[in-house]
């Protein structure tokens, strides 16, 4: 593979960089705030025209060495960029699929939280009108985009339950929500797991994310002599920074439609 260029960052040195690599790429994409953009609400996320046709071309070119890295389950993805289906993992690296083709297993030590959870989170969350628990079985996120008055007391009682469990929960901030998931596995761990495969061995690392959820992801392409790219804000390692999840849409049609070579 030519080397995929850099894109166009934010920075007073991200002008006309030269090419990341030149050694063949694999390339792992978060997904909301990354390449698509943020909604009120999960379901309501829209996949811009041309999107999956770029994802198919840029998964062609680098000879299936991309995959999604998610918080979303697997077959949510698959609703959003169907009919294509890529090489995926969801919910933090709990789901995983190394063939397309097959169903997503669940990665080892990954562990469904306990109904009775979703439960008291669910009661506790109904006092705070607009806010929402999301079930992904492995984890469970209160959003509160549609409440952001709420936000201090809302993450107040979420702690206070998780306080007051005999559970050990691991706590994330993401944007406008507050997401709880067993420990065992993030999408750090989903990264490394991908790079022992045959589609991805031996290659440079690119990771796209953009929240706190995406860091062990950056932390692992880094370790890996790779790169990581933030979305929106500089997180910590990642060497620079797009714009906003439109700016990561035209840098992967740019590579996409670039001839090799070239």
């Amino acid at each position: 593979m030519d080397g995929l260029s850099a894109p166009p960052f934010t920075g007073a040195t991200a002008d006309n960089m030269a090419a990341l690599t030149e050694e063949p790429a694999a390339l792992f994409l978060d997904v909301d705030g990354t390449i698509l953009d943020l909604a009120e609400r999960p379901g309501d996320v829209v996949t811009p025209s041309g999107l999956v046709a770029t994802l198919q071309r840029t998964e062609r070119k680098l000879a299936g060495a991309l995959a999604l890295i998610s918080g979303r389950p697997i077959g949510e993805l698959d609703s959003l960029f169907k009919p294509l289906r890529l090489r995926a993992s969801g919910v933090h690296g709990a789901e995983m699929r190394f063939d397309p083709g097959a169903p997503p297993t669940s990665a080892p030590g990954a562990r469904e939280l306990p109904q009775s959870l979703l439960a008291d989170l669910t009661r506790a969350v109904a006092a705070f009108p607009g806010a929402f628990v999301e079930n992904k079985r492995f984890s469970f996120a209160v959003h509160y985009r549609l409440a952001l008055e709420s936000e201090r007391p809302l993450r107040e009682a979420v702690m206070r339950l998780i306080d007051s469990s005999e559970l050990v929960v691991e706590v994330m901030n993401a944007h406008y929500a507050i997401e709880l998931k067993a420990p065992g596995c993030d999408k750090g761990g989903a990264i490394a797991a991908f790079l022992a495969t045959p589609a991805f061995r031996g290659r440079t690392p690119i990771f796209v994310g953009d929240d706190l959820t995406d860091e062990s992801g950056f932390a692992v392409v880094a370790a890996r002599g790779g790169y990581a790219f933030s979305v929106g804000g500089r997180r910590p390692g990642a060497i620079a920074t797009f714009s906003q999840p439109s700016a990561v849409r035209r840098w992967l049609a740019e590579y996409a439609d670039r001839e090799n070579g070239a």
